[in-house]
């Protein structure tokens, strides 16, 4: 019975102790830091544009983050797959820094708009250097632990990052917002830069990304797919719908240059994981940003109401993520499965909750359901991907499953805007939407034991 504390307490150690304690501290606020900014900017926006511009520019500066952060983590990884990921894990906070400080002093659309692009290009960045990062600095057994920290970064975010940002725009302004993050940017560059100067040089030319061609290219056009895709979920109507088609046929045409051969068949190995990464992040975060509308257009409750179950959820991938984080010898594959069940279980549980004859109440532990299962999925599939990547191939897989997640994601959002233009009412739409997700749940569920390594 001892031995499981002991193995707990070993990987603590390993992750705080003095060699690494650092690096663990500095990857967790630059995790932290993207992750308030992504939660704060979305209350903000209303004052944003208000003082700005007008409200037909509400989606540019979601749309200016996103393309920017598509092309970041392409180039990201091929960078840190040529050349390590010491300058990208500096470069990557730089120039997300930047870019709040210019937000933080725009007056006018255009240089929000240029700030934006800064900070997409810095998450995206830096989100593939910090997995590069790990690869290179953590042992195996410890990554379970880290990617559950890592998880658990984003909940405290999510749960206060809302009504502080709130508060700070009413009693401040939006542009504190962003300049109130610059001095956790400036701390987690310090706490990096020491692990960054003992990392070695990477053998150039070596690994998947040097045998790719045509990388940048794909990459702009991926960033116009998403930005487009993004847009024009913002706006949903029959001619949006026929945009996103053409986004669409883009995006994929781009997408095979950016991910493993053999994603889309769900090839054993490496490319059902990049597929899972997608699956997982396409149906949660889609009924994700649908569940508000739900309970406030059917049900009537308030915006504060609603953002209950966005909590529970939060809280439901902390516990998840945390408790695979303190079992490292379990089959990720196996857990990869469970959390694509339990996923699909929420999913299909707002059923119950969408249609006016629902039942409100059931998102809060349905949803919770869910975030356990992202929990349990999410790790797993950041464990699965880096045990599979060999030298020199870290970058791209990495970049690769972030465009898988951020595809998938922006795909299903547009689907779930067009079926509101085509069909009206949430209560006759979005029940559509929650069948069309928990399917891909269930398919992710049945194709999760093909992550497990080829070896």
């Amino acid at each position: 019975m001892s031995a499981i504390p002991e193995a707990v307490t070993t990987v603590r150690s390993e992750l705080f102790g003095p060699s690494r304690r650092a690096t663990t501290i500095g990857v967790l606020l630059l995790i932290s830091m993207v992750a308030f900014e992504a939660m704060g900017v979305g209350t903000a926006m209303p004052a944003l544009v208000a003082d700005l511009g007008a409200l037909s520019l509400y989606a540019w500066p979601f749309v200016a983050f996103m393309a920017a952060n598509v092309f970041g983590t392409v180039l990201g990884g091929r960078w840190c797959d040529l050349a390590g990921p010491r300058i990208p894990l500096v470069a990557g906070p730089v120039l997300f820094g930047a870019g709040l400080l210019v937000a933080g002093t725009a007056a006018i659309m255009p240089q929000l708009l240029v700030a934006r692009v800064l900070q997409g290009l810095g998450a995206g960045t830096l989100t593939v250097a910090v997995y590069v990062l790990i690869a290179v600095v953590y042992p195996e057994r410890t990554r379970p632990a880290i990617f559950g920290l890592m998880s658990s970064a984003w909940v405290l975010p999510s749960l206060i990052g809302p009504p502080v940002a709130g508060v700070v725009t009413e009693r401040l302004s939006w542009h504190w917002v962003f300049l109130g993050l610059v001095p956790v940017v400036v701390l987690a560059i310090g706490l990096v830069v020491p692990a960054v100067r003992q990392l070695g040089q990477p053998d150039p030319g070596r690994g998947i990304t040097a045998r790719r061609r045509g990388l940048v290219v794909a990459a702009l056009g991926a960033a116009v797919g998403v930005s487009t895709l993004t847009w024009v979920s913002q706006r949903p109507s029959a001619s949006a719908a026929a945009i996103a088609g053409v986004a669409l046929v883009a995006l994929l045409a781009s997408m095979r240059r950016l991910l493993p051969d053999g994603v889309f068949r769900a090839r054993r190995g490496v490319a059902t994981v990049v597929a899972a990464r997608g699956l997982l992040a396409g149906v949660f975060f889609t009924a994700n940003s649908y569940l508000p509308l739900i309970l406030t257009s059917t049900h009537h409750w308030t915006l504060a109401a609603a953002g209950v179950p966005l909590a529970s959820g939060s809280l439901g991938w902390s516990a998840g993520s945390a408790w695979q984080g303190r079992h490292p010898g379990l089959p990720r594959h196996r857990l990869l499965r469970v959390g694509f069940i339990l996923l699909t279980a929420g999913a299909a549980g707002l059923l119950l909750v969408a249609p006016t004859w629902g039942t409100p109440w059931l998102a809060l532990p349905v949803w919770g359901v869910a975030g356990i299962g992202m929990g349990l999925g999410f790790s797993s599939v950041s464990f699965l991907l880096l045990q599979q990547s060999g030298a020199g191939e870290v970058g791209f897989h990495s970049s690769a499953a972030q465009m898988s997640d951020q595809l998938t994601t922006a795909t299903l959002i547009g689907i779930g805007g067009a079926l509101l233009a085509l069909l009206g009412s949430p209560a006759h739409a979005l029940p559509v939407l929650l069948a069309l997700l928990a399917a891909l749940g269930a398919l992710g569920a049945t194709v999760a034991g093909r992550a497990a390594s080829t070896n």
